[in-house]
């Protein structure tokens, strides 16, 4: 295969799987369509532009090698659509996770685990405000997640930390395989300045935040339009 695929067969296998599965009639997944679509969307503008920005900023790039070379802006097409390829798979798999647990796991103990994040995330987004990557992740996902647990009053991140926790898996390896692991070159590159030059393998570990801020949007918005088609 052409390496210049690469990053569009990444983002297609990402889809295929929740794509089919979405239609499994005990999950009807494909029912909420017009729903999830939205929660997509939405978060995918926001996104696509805080990528053009640091794109633009070199605060990360893309390699040549492993892109088609189509392009808006600055971002190859594969990368737009990793904004929509991975949030379908993600809510899949949270949608999936809900309708075979039932249970709201942590319910009762959410709101104690957000605080506990909103915090860390606030020292060290600011103590790391010199670093762009670091401090734009980390203040941004604090203050979305205070949004839901304080003013939201959100029932939902229960189920949203234990489907995170199972997405993970699947993400060390596609953002590993993006960040140079199992692959002769990386195919998204990283300016350490702009974070911690911690890696979880290859993966900076901003990028744990930085999906997790994705997700937290794509799922709260998602809940949203649910119980406002309900009404």
């Amino acid at each position: 295969m052409n390496s210049k695929y690469v990053y569009l067969l990444i983002d297609l296998l990402c889809l295929l799987l929740p794509l089919i599965a979405s239609f499994w009639f005990k999950s009807a997944f494909y029912k909420t369509w017009k729903d999830f679509g939205i929660a997509i969307l939405l978060p995918a503008v926001i996104f696509v532009a805080w990528d053009e920005l640091f794109t633009q900023l070199e605060i990360w790039g893309f390699n040549p090698r492993y892109i088609t070379g189509w392009s808006l802006g600055s971002l190859p097409v594969e990368e737009i659509l990793f904004f929509l390829c991975v949030p379908f798979a993600c809510l899949f798999t949270y949608h999936a996770f809900k309708h075979v647990a039932q249970k709201n796991y942590f319910f009762s103990r959410h709101e104690l685990l957000s605080y506990g994040i909103i915090i860390i995330l606030l020292i060290a987004g600011i103590y790391h405000i010199d670093k762009a990557y670091t401090a734009v992740t980390f203040l941004a996902l604090a203050f979305y997640l205070s949004y839901i647990t304080l003013k939201v009053r959100a029932r939902f991140p229960g189920h949203f930390y234990v489907a995170f926790c199972i997405i993970l898996f699947p993400f060390f390896i596609v953002n590993g395989i993006l960040t140079g692991s199992f692959i002769e070159e990386e195919i998204v590159w990283y300016n350490n300045a702009a974070n911690l030059s911690i890696r979880l393998g290859t993966i900076p570990i901003e990028d744990v935040f930085y999906a997790m801020l994705l997700l937290l949007m794509n799922v709260s918005i998602y809940e949203w339009r649910l119980q406002s088609s309900t009404k």
